[in-house]
């Protein structure tokens, strides 16, 4: 039996304090109640609950119930999977059953009936639950624990399980998530540890994850994980065999301390060793075309060894590990091609004698995307530099391809006429429309030169797009609304204007795509002045540490679009 079943390793999380009435209506029971959150948190407990568990209300407020009481008959901790009030919790469904066990603060157990159900107060639904229960009588000798081994799972919990892998490992392209979502199915409901080994595209293994449950804790070992040796062809011990695909196994150390046939196999008895585990099942990690790895589940503390019943369960869950594993790679493979293709379109910034230049380009999520947003700074044939922003609708190669030819036309025109900003604009809308197949874009241009007194003037017109940030030396900012048009595209014919500004020594001009301050569900002016705090707040700094700090505090976190940003400084 675990010892006294105190809270001391559980985190309580922070829950406010029971309404009036539900504390009346819990103590108007005459059996022991509690009510739980959303996260099965207990919010409220009634009198008789108190006695009967033989703790105080604080002592159970704010403590996950299932963790804190949820035991089987020998007092060992209950697994999420085996426990029918968790199931119906989860289920918002109503259900009753005994015998349950809570633990009590000695470390021994009292056997309860029970009830739970969705709770409603005043006729309002609300996310909590509530469980009734009362004293019953325990079976006469439950069986000892060597006789129950608390991984043995019934056909419907096993269902459950691989169910709940299949919903959890697919719904990830990132591969660390994906294996940690992997380490807690595993343990500690099936084992105390999980370790998983993969193979690179060259073939090189890497000891990926190494994890085993203390208590209710996950704890990471790095310090046993990195890389293994090579795989060799001839080698018949477990791992090596999982690895190439050929067979899963159950073993213990025994067999690795044997003379090995490999330095895997040597650092297959050290992982025994350091981990104390008699028992592992290991399982072949497979793609669709390839074996990409090796899962190892372990027990240690817990004294039932795997057997070759709990083969099919591990390779079913390494099989639903491949598959997402196959996915996250193939997503990754994708990204790069995106990213590589999108940056050979974007330009690299010229030096300009007295001005400072910096960009930065984030694709869209979605690996498979390349999108319309871009940059570009670029000499003119009268000395002065021209800059340019601008978004291309559409996140497809179609986008990408209509950005390049926007962006080469505008170079064109921008070379051979020197003429004002809108002006260019206007001759760029009016080829779009025969030469490209874009359908709207919109775009700031501008030039920037010299002055006599060693200030800098901007020259700009916007067509549709978000307005620039000009920040001072001592981090007073404004947006540059004027000089704005319409988007390209439309068809309108409207005059388009120019603005000018000076730009002082010390000052800095920001110029970024949409996807930096839009946000779902917000106003423009709420990404806008997220942009203005953050972008004033880091004025003093290198340029290339104001660009990245920019994209990392402001653009959203639930952002869809790729986004690009352009900054000049004019130094002090």
């Amino acid at each position: 039996m675990e010892g006294p079943q105190g809270t001391e390793s559980m985190r309580r999380q922070a829950v406010p304090p029971a309404p009036a009435e539900l504390s009346r209506a819990l103590a108007a029971l005459g059996a022991g109640a509690y009510v739980v959150d959303e996260r099965g948190c207990i919010i409220a407990v009634n009198p008789e609950a108190e006695r009967m568990l033989g703790r105080a209300s604080r002592d159970l407020t704010g403590y996950d119930a299932h963790d804190l009481l949820h035991r089987d008959p020998h007092g060992h901790r209950l697994p999420h999977s085996r426990c029918s009030m968790r199931q119906a919790f989860h289920a918002g469904r109503t259900a009753q059953g005994a015998p349950e066990y809570f633990a009590l603060p000695d470390g021994s157990v009292r056997a309860v009936a029970w009830l739970i159900t969705p709770y409603e107060s005043d006729g309002d639904a609300a996310d909590w639950t509530l469980v009734i229960f009362h004293p019953q009588e325990a079976p006469e000798e439950p069986a000892s624990p060597a006789e129950t081994p608390v991984a043995t799972l019934t056909e419907l919990e096993r269902l459950a399980l691989l169910a709940e892998a299949t919903a959890q490992l697919t719904s990830t392209l990132d591969t660390e998530e994906m294996l940690r979502r992997l380490s807690h199915l595993v343990v500690p409901r099936l084992a105390d540890w999980v370790v998983v080994d993969l193979l690179s595209e060259r073939d090189e293994v890497w000891r990926e994850l190494v994890v085993h449950a203390d208590g209710t804790t996950l704890k990471r070992h790095e310090d046993l994980e990195g890389p293994m040796p090579p795989v060799l062809a001839e080698s018949q011990w477990p791992l090596s065999r999982a690895l190439r695909g050929v067979a899963s196994t159950i073993t213990g150390p025994e067999q690795y301390h044997g003379t090995p046939d490999s330095g895997i196999a040597v650092e297959q008895r050290r992982l025994f060793d350091r981990t104390g585990m008699h028992s592992a099942a290991i399982a072949p990690i497979r793609g669709a075309r390839e074996v990409l790895g090796a899962l190892t589940m372990g027990r240690a503390t817990e004294p039932v060894a795997f057997t070759a019943a709990d083969l099919p369960l591990a390779e079913d869950i390494a099989r639903r590990a491949g598959l997402a594993l196959d996915n996250a790679r193939l997503y990754q493979r994708q990204r790069k091609v995106a990213e590589t293709m999108q940056n050979h379109l974007l330009p690299q910034m010229p030096g300009v004698p007295g001005l400072e230049m910096t960009a930065r380009y984030l694709p869209a999520p979605d690996a498979s995307q390349v999108g319309g947003d871009w940059y570009d700074a670029f000499p003119l044939s009268d000395g002065a530099t021209a800059l340019a922003i601008g978004d291309v609708v559409g996140h497809d190669l179609e986008a990408a391809a209509g950005m390049a030819q926007v962006r080469n036309m505008l170079r064109a025109y921008a070379w051979a006429q020197n003429e004002p900003p809108s002006r260019i604009v206007r001759r760029l809308d009016e080829a779009m429309e025969h030469i490209t197949d874009v359908g709207m874009a919109t775009m700031i241009f501008a030039r920037v030169e010299s002055l006599d007194d060693g200030t800098w003037q901007l020259t700009w017109t916007n067509a549709g797009h978000p307005p620039p940030l000009l920040i001072t030396r001592d981090g007073v900012g404004r947006f540059l609304e004027a000089g704005h048009g319409v988007a390209l595209g439309t068809g309108l014919r409207t005059r388009r204007p120019d603005a000018q500004a000076v730009l002082e020594p010390g000052c800095t001009l920001v110029l970024y795509t949409d996807g930096l301050v839009e946000e779902h569900g917000k106003i423009l002016d709420v990404g806008l002045d997220r942009l203005h705090r953050h972008a004033a707040a880091s004025v003093h700094r290198p340029l290339s540490v104001l660009a990245d700090q920019v994209l990392r505090r402001v653009r959203p976190a639930d952002n869809d679009d790729d986004v690009a940003l352009l900054a000049l400084r004019v130094p002090a």
